[in-house]
């Protein structure tokens, strides 16, 4: 089987249950992990010069989204070809660069695809912590007061096939992290203090018979309460299952056509919404709160068109917006998976979009940012254009953005 490339990119993130703040942005997708900014002022219209209140030009080659915890933000970055995996620092005030600390040195890294990075995960923040995944070549934590490795664990080990892919989060005293390879496939816990293994978990659906090409994942854990029973909802290769996060214990399970999953779920109105992944992208609205497996009566509405193998959609209010890997945009009624409209914005996208104030913002790869109304009808307010491209989604702190491009750090404002 011949795979399309573009699925390969994960860009994903994580997902902390923090008061959402207006200056914090710990995680993939900001404080909720679901793509809302409190700002109030983002601008409309910037560019690579205007609105820029400085730009860093970051070494090496990473596609993972910046985090924020106070006046820091962290990414990762790889150096010559995948030999050195780094931890990335730069104050928020003036965008000097203040740490670039090697975390991991790889003799001979393995092939990945080139859509992808050795440096692709989102860190994951707290106060006087910011905690890395590299996948296979390992995971680590640094005490970001002091700029120190805090610990490095290499206890989790899968085959990427094409490079390194899901990004962690924090629950409670826990690091979790998905590990979907073409060898193996589990989810993990590892204690945040120390790194040591809390708990693993394997996929309770073997997939020994599936080519291994299609037995990945990429996506990022969301962490929902039903019912007063806590949920971390984990798409895989073929399934979508829901664990309890203090334990590891599988709650529940939906099948699904799908591999190589990237965009993380989100959970509105009831509703679990998740995208299948590659081979044909659907958006599979599950109500959860069940036990075992729950395909037969948890799937409320499935939608078959333009669904994304790699940004992940947004709700607003009723209404999910999503854009396709080529750029089409769809609205959707959360509650029912009516359509509402349906368009072409152009360009290829992997960076996930956000939404302040009314307005829901796409990055394409190309650097073509499009601003939509949030509403069920289709308005463009602009068209912006920064040639560097991204593959790394927004951060947004106070009433300003702060944009990893291909090459560089801005923050527009």
């Amino acid at each position: 089987m011949i795979l399309k490339p573009h699925y390969l990119v994960l860009l994903a993130c994580a997902a902390i249950p923090v008061t959402l703040t207006a200056h914090n942005w710990p995680e993939f997708r900001g404080p909720t992990g679901q793509g809302h900014a409190e700002a109030t002022s983002l601008p409309t219209t910037f560019s690579q010069t205007e609105r820029v209140k400085w730009r860093t030009e970051l070494p090496g080659e990473g596609w993972s989204s910046p985090v924020i915890f106070n006046n820091q933000i962290w990414m990762t970055t790889a150096l010559d070809d995948g030999k050195s995996l780094r931890a990335l620092c730069v104050d928020k005030n003036n965008g000097k660069l203040l740490h670039n600390i090697e975390l991991f040195s790889v003799e001979a890294p393995e092939f990945k695809h080139t859509l992808n990075s050795y440096a692709s995960p989102t860190p994951v923040l707290e106060k006087g912590r910011a905690y890395f995944s590299f996948g296979n070549y390992g995971n680590a934590a640094i005490d970001t007061d002091t700029g120190k490795i805090a610990w490095k664990s290499q206890v989790l080990s899968l085959g990427h096939e094409v490079g390194p892919g899901s990004s962690p989060i924090l629950h409670n005293d826990f690091f979790i992290l998905h590990c979907d390879g073409t060898n193996s496939q589990y989810i993990a816990a590892l204690h945040k203090k120390n790194g040591n293994l809390a708990w693993k978990t394997e996929r309770s659906v073997s997939l020994e018979n599936t080519p291994t090409s299609m037995r990945k994942a990429y996506s990022i854990p969301l962490v929902i309460t039903v019912d007063g029973r806590q949920e971390m909802l984990s798409p895989a290769a073929e399934h979508l299952y829901a664990y309890d996060p203090a334990t590891g214990k599988e709650l529940w399970q939906v099948r699904y056509p799908g591999f190589s999953n990237v965009p993380r779920p989100l959970f509105a109105h009831g509703l679990v919404f998740v995208c299948t992944g590659f081979m044909k992208p659907e958006l599979w609205a599950v109500k959860p709160g069940g036990n075992g497996d729950m395909t037969s009566d948890a799937v409320v509405w499935k939608y078959p068109k333009q669904t994304p193998s790699m940004s992940s959609p947004i709700i607003v209010g009723d209404y999910l917006f999503m854009v396709s890997d080529s750029g089409i945009v769809t609205c959707l009624d959360a509650r029912n998976g009516k359509e509402q409209f349906q368009e072409r914005i152009g360009g290829d996208y992997s960076a996930s979009p956000i939404h302040a104030n009314g307005k829901i913002y796409f990055f394409s790869q190309q650097g073509k940012i499009t601003v939509l109304k949030s509403n069920p009808t289709f308005e463009i307010l602009a068209q912006n254009d920064m040639p560097e491209g991204f593959m790394a989604s927004p951060a947004v702190s106070g009433n300003s953005f702060y944009l990893r491009t291909k090459k560089a750090l801005y923050r527009v404002e």
